[in-house]
C-alpha cells in the first residue's frame, strides 16, 4: 500500500496519532508542528505506544545498538513491505537503523503460516533474511502448521496494529535516538525516505 493511501482511514487514525504526539508524512508543516507541540503534552500516551511496540514479538533485522528502531508491521505476502526491506539497506547495512518486523498474516490465505515459518524458526532472523531474499519466488515456504502460542501472537499483532490505526502493511513507527515517534502508513516515497531512515 502506498503511502498516498494513508488518506483512507486518515479520519479514523487522526486521533489516535494526535493524541501519541505523531506526525504523518502526509501532514503539512503546520500540522506536523502542531502534532509535535502535542507531543510534548502527551508523552505518556508515547510512552505507552513505544511499550506496547517492545512487548511484540517483533523479529530484528540490523544491529541491536542502531540509534534508530524502526517497528514495521509486515505481512509475508505484501510487496510493498519488501520494498521497505529493500530501501531500508543502507541504513541498516551501515549500522544506522534496526528494523523490528512485527509480524501479521492478513492478506493472503497462506500468510498466517508463512509469518509462522519465521516467528518458529530456530533464528528467525535467519528466517526473515531467508523470505525476504527469496521474495521474488514467492519468499519462505508456509509452515506445515501454525502452533497456539504463534496463532494467539498473530493475532495480538494484528489488534496492535489495528489499535494505531493501520488498515494495511506495511505500517511503520519510526523511533529515533532521542525518542521521538513518528508513523507511516505504507510505503514512504522515495522522497521521504531520509525522513524515515535518517543520515547515512
Amino acid at each position: 500500500m502506498h503511502l498516498q493511501r494513508t488518506v483512507l482511514f486518515a479520519g479514523m487514525a487522526a486521533s489516535l496519532f494526535l493524541a501519541a504526539g505523531w506526525a504523518t508524512a502526509a501532514e503539512g508543516p503546520a500540522t506536523a508542528q502542531a502534532s509535535q507541540a502535542k507531543a510534548q503534552a502527551a508523552k505518556p500516551a508515547g510512552d505507552t505506544v513505544q511499550a506496547q511496540l517492545e512487548a511484540s514479538n517483533w523479529v530484528p533485522d540490523g544491529k541491536a545498538d542502531a540509534p534508530r528502531v524502526i517497528y514495521t508491521f509486515t505481512d509475508p505476502n505484501c510487496k510493498y513491505c519488501h520494498k521497505f526491506w529493500e530501501a531500508a539497506r543502507p541504513w541498516v547495512d551501515a549500522g544506522k537503523v534496526q528494523l523490528r518486523h512485527i509480524l501479521v498474516g492478513v492478506i493472503r490465505d497462506d500468510s498466517p503460516a508463512k509469518a509462522a515459518a519465521i516467528l518458529q524458526a530456530p533464528d528467525r532472523a535467519s528466517a526473515l533474511m531467508e523470505h525476504e531474499k527469496k521474495s521474488a519466488q514467492g519468499g519462505i515456504a508456509p509452515a506445515f502448521s501454525v502452533s497456539p502460542d504463534v496463532r494467539k501472537t498473530l493475532e495480538a499483532h494484528r489488534k496492535l496494529m489495528m489499535s494505531l490505526g493501520f488498515r494495511g502493511t506495511p505500517g511503520i513507527v519510526v523511533i529515533d535516538s532521542q525518542g521521538g515517534t513518528k508513523s507511516y502508513g505504507g510505503m514512504p516515497r522515495d522522497a521521504a525516505l531520509p525522513e524515515v531512515f535518517g543520515a547515512l
